[in-house]
């Protein structure tokens, strides 16, 4: 039976919406080449200012690492973590205020990206490749980082202080954190593998050096020589701000040297080191702890993934949220 004019209309109409939803919906997802044709210099460009501010200073790797992560938990990757304003935001969160850093980095990344595309690449984008390449750049693995996402517009720190995982939380609650947002216990251990790079406050790791949890002893979990150089480095009513390395005897370069100390006690952080020692850790973490410790490759594999998992937790894309001009404020 032969269609009428009018029906051969609906069926190519028919055709033409589904074909043009389809394409909303890839539009919608990210992909690795998302700027190939808007921004072909957008990868090498971010690189570039990277490169420079580790020259300038090393820790800001660790420092852009976890910008990324820290933007990523709350709200999902949409630069929200990078928005002035007033004691709201995720700045003046807890595990943020006088601790989040790199800031002025991400503004030199921007301006480098505007003079060469203005108004296509989003922040929270900048952020995924910044932590990438900080990785690389300090002897860790590479990896293609997945792009289209758009910038939020809300910056939330009553979120932040719910969201963000703390040193001086309980095992189980830690990976409830990472559950919440989609997330695994491999991506636990792997993801706290990014603190073989960077340094830590004594306020971050002092409950452990002398009352631990109300004993009146330090932490028995931690190795003695490094509890007597920590207890010198950070006295009871010292400076909590004095800094020292997250992984003792490999400050700076991205390796598996992290998960060997937390077999012989010398995790820096009390959430480092019940990954091994706690007694949740038994069930749920310790076997990782130990493979990741003889096998780097799996180390590197397993963050890897973690990290393109965690670059994927609820993105702005297509018409939701907006490419901020300035990273610090939505725009007018």
């Amino acid at each position: 039976m032969m269609k009428s004019p009018n029906n051969f209309k609906g069926y190519y109409y028919s055709l033409f919406m589904i074909s043009l939803m389809l394409c909303l919906g890839a539009r919608s997802q990210l992909t690795t080449d998302f700027y190939s044709q808007t921004c072909p210099s957008l990868l090498s460009t971010v690189r570039k200012q990277v490169q420079s501010a580790i020259k300038t200073e090393m820790r800001m790797a660790a420092s852009l690492l976890r910008l990324h992560f820290h933007d990523c938990f709350v709200n999902g990757c949409d630069a929200s973590v990078l928005l002035d304003g007033d004691n709201s935001t995720e700045k003046f969160a807890l595990a943020n205020v006088n601790s989040a850093r790199g800031f002025e980095v991400i503004d030199a990344i921007k301006s480098a990206v505007e003079s060469s595309c203005s108004g296509v690449v989003s922040c929270a984008d900048i952020l995924a490749i910044a932590a990438r390449d900080s990785v690389v750049l300090s002897g860790g693995p590479t990896w293609r980082v997945l792009l289209g996402r758009r910038d939020g517009l809300v910056s939330n720190g009553t979120l932040a202080n719910a969201a963000l995982p703390s040193p001086f939380e309980a095992l189980d609650a830690i990976i409830q954190k990472f559950v919440d947002v989609g997330l695994n216990t491999t991506d636990v251990v792997s993801l706290s593998g990014g603190h073989t790079i960077g340094l830590a406050k004594c306020a971050t790791f002092d409950n452990r050096l002398f009352n631990f949890s109300g004993t009146g002893a330090p932490d028995s979990t931690m190795e003695a020589n490094m509890l007597a150089d920590l207890q010198s480095f950070c006295p009871v009513n010292g400076d909590s701000n004095r800094f020292t390395a997250l992984d003792r005897n490999s400050t700076d370069l991205f390796d598996n040297h992290y998960f060997m100390n937390l077999l012989n006690g010398k995790g820096l952080l009390g959430s480092d080191q019940i990954l091994y020692s706690s007694d949740l850790a038994v069930s749920t973490t310790k076997s990782l702890v130990e493979s990741y410790s003889s096998n780097s490759k799996l180390f590197f594999n397993d963050f890897v993934n973690s990290m393109i998992k965690m670059g994927n937790i609820s993105p702005l894309t297509g018409t939701n949220g907006e490419i901020r001009k300035n990273c610090r404020a939505v725009n007018s």
